[in-house]
């Protein structure tokens, strides 16, 4: 997948301008696709170049003019074929895991506190994704919400975001709680 994609998927919510889909993606987007402020103007202005989205200028009074941006046709298109291209595994790559895996090596307190820190993370992510839900489906319950709006997919993105915090949460909880204990037995007893 590329970032385009990413952000094609995002303007199916409507007109964008560049900030909007910048903070988009800190919310919504963020649990399954990372980019810079910087790296979302550049795509925008290489999707509008090959024409898969469309942009105008707002004249603002007071403050520098803006762009909006919409999907074009070429965009749902490429969207759609990029929907029945097969998708690849899944795959972590974090560097906690990897001290992890190495906690005995040196530093096992230092270690607990990076876990600790990693869970109070997930919590605060934990916390956006309920609220980004429930702004979502509105007074729906969750399984009128998912059987009758017209859109679903940003929502069923938001759980499994949510999801993926919460296992990280009980992940980190557990191995903070497991070196925690090692590190209490093993201290010389007097």
């Amino acid at each position: 997948m590329a970032l385009r994609h990413a952000v094609l998927a995002a303007l199916l919510d409507g007109e964008m301008s560049g900030y909007q889909l910048s903070k988009t993606f800190d919310v919504s987007v963020s649990n399954y696709w990372h980019a810079l402020p910087q790296q979302l103007y550049a795509e925008l202005a290489k999707l509008e170049k090959e024409g898969l989205i469309t942009g105008r200028v707002v004249i603002q009074q007071g403050r520098p003019n803006k762009r909006l941006f919409t999907l074009a046709a070429a965009g749902t298109e490429e969207l759609a074929r990029f929907i029945a291209q097969p998708s690849r595994p899944s795959f972590i790559r974090d560097d906690l895991l990897v001290k992890v895996r190495a906690c005995e090596a040196d530093g096992t307190f230092a270690l607990i506190g990076q876990l600790e820190e990693r869970a109070g993370q997930a919590r605060a992510k934990i916390a956006l994704f309920d609220k980004l839900l429930r702004q979502l489906r509105g007074t729906d319950d969750e399984d009128d919400f998912l059987a009758r709006a017209p859109r679903v997919g940003p929502y069923l993105t938001g759980l499994r975001g949510k999801a993926f915090e919460e296992e990280t949460l009980r992940w980190c909880e557990q191995s903070a709680r497991v070196l925690r204990l090692r590190a209490e037995n093993s201290r010389p007893r007097g």
